[in-house]
């Protein structure tokens, strides 16, 4: 027998937040998250996403055992502002019975129609900024820590129950040569000087808070027109600057102005922690940090996290110069191996920039949608 437990004491959400450890602990290519990060997301007093966002945590229990979980959320922005009556979930993780994941969706269901929404849709987080995605390809890479991994019969599962395509991103893999190509190199040349910009370097996090509200701007001005985005708020910005800048490489983020010093493009990346995370298995301590700590300083992979350009200059080679200034980054650091985060399929101008490398596309996801 399944039943369905809502899981509201700090001792139930650390439960709901381990149960991926109880299914993937075998599994090679599955990169734990740090379990604290995990509980104060989902603490509305910690994660300001709530002022904007409701959430609800479900274990399914068979005979007594955790099998599976869930997250219902409700995305208000998302709803009375941009009219997409959508119920929302995400934490999705169960064992290889399609009658754990029929119990799970049922609640995501139930709670849909009792707010009156008109579909359900996932896997993806509170916001943008949450994970988003099943994997529907490329099982056999290591998810980075900004992505989900599952199993492939969890695809399977929602396509028995009806469920329907609603949104795909594509990973991919990118080889760094030990020099730019000659083109691009000379076309970044050519570019700066053709619109007299300016590349902002930076040695220290204080250096860079100045700029993160304008980052966080053009992120919103950049992906305003695509399928699933809700804005960013100012009180999410203010958050994640306190919490995250200041474990951020400096030398890893690139800015660029235009002529009257106005943010026109940036780049954020950041070392490859999916190994680290991965001995870390959850926790900072005693040892998790000293795998992040060495990450962060000797590493041959990078990912990119996140990157911003002004509509009014996509398509004039700004990316170029992003890609020069980063491509001396990676050559100073001994960086051979970029992986990008997830793009929509349907965002071309962003997969337009790797083109000039040697890539692959190595990883799909997608979300599902159902109507209620």
């Amino acid at each position: 027998m399944i039943t369905i437990k809502e899981m509201k004491t700090k001792k139930e959400l650390r439960q709901f937040v381990k149960f991926p450890f109880s299914i993937y602990d075998k599994e090679t290519n599955w990169v734990p998250p740090l379990i604290n990060d995990e509980l104060e997301s989902m603490d509305p007093e910690k994660n300001p996403v709530f002022k904007n966002a409701e959430a609800r945590f479900f274990l399914a229990l068979k005979n007594g055992k955790p099998v599976g979980r869930i997250a219902a959320i409700i995305n208000h922005i998302e709803i009375n502002e941009q009219g997409k009556p959508k119920m929302r979930f995400g934490w999705y993780d169960a064992i290889d019975d399609l009658e754990v994941t029929k119990a799970l969706i049922a609640k995501i269901e139930e709670i849909g129609r009792a707010n009156n929404l008109k579909w359900i849709e996932g896997p993806v987080g509170f916001s943008n900024m949450e994970k988003a995605g099943m994997l529907i390809e490329g099982f056999e890479y290591l998810n980075t820590m900004i992505t989900w991994y599952n199993y492939p019969y969890y695809k399977e599962h929602f396509e028995k129950l009806n469920f329907e395509k609603a949104s795909e991103w594509v990973e991919y893999e990118i080889q760094i040569p030990e020099k730019s190509p000659e083109k691009v190199e000379k076309f970044a040349r050519l570019i700066v000087e053709r619109y007299n910009l300016k590349l902002i370097h930076f040695n220290n996090s204080k250096e860079i808070l100045p700029y993160v509200d304008d980052m966080f701007g053009l992120l919103n001005k950049t992906y305003n027109e695509l399928s699933t985005f809700v804005p960013i708020q100012q009180y999410q910005i203010d958050h994640y600057k306190d919490k995250y800048i200041k474990y951020i490489n400096p030398h890893y983020i690139k800015c660029i102005e235009d002529a009257q010093g106005k943010l026109i493009a940036f780049a954020i990346t950041m070392p490859s922690f999916s190994k680290a995370l991965k001995k870390a298995n959850g926790s900072l301590w005693p040892f998790g940090f000293i795998h992040l700590l060495r990450a962060r300083k000797q590493n041959d992979t990078a990912a990119f996290y996140l990157i911003g350009i002004d509509p009014e200059y996509q398509g004039k080679g700004v990316t170029a110069a992003i890609f020069q200034t980063m491509q001396d980054l990676f050559t100073a650091n001994g960086i051979t191996q970029v992986e990008t985060n997830p793009e929509l399929e349907e965002n071309k101008a962003i997969q337009q920039l790797w083109k000039k490398y040697d890539h692959k596309l190595h990883k799909r996801r997608r979300t599902y949608k159902r109507d209620l």
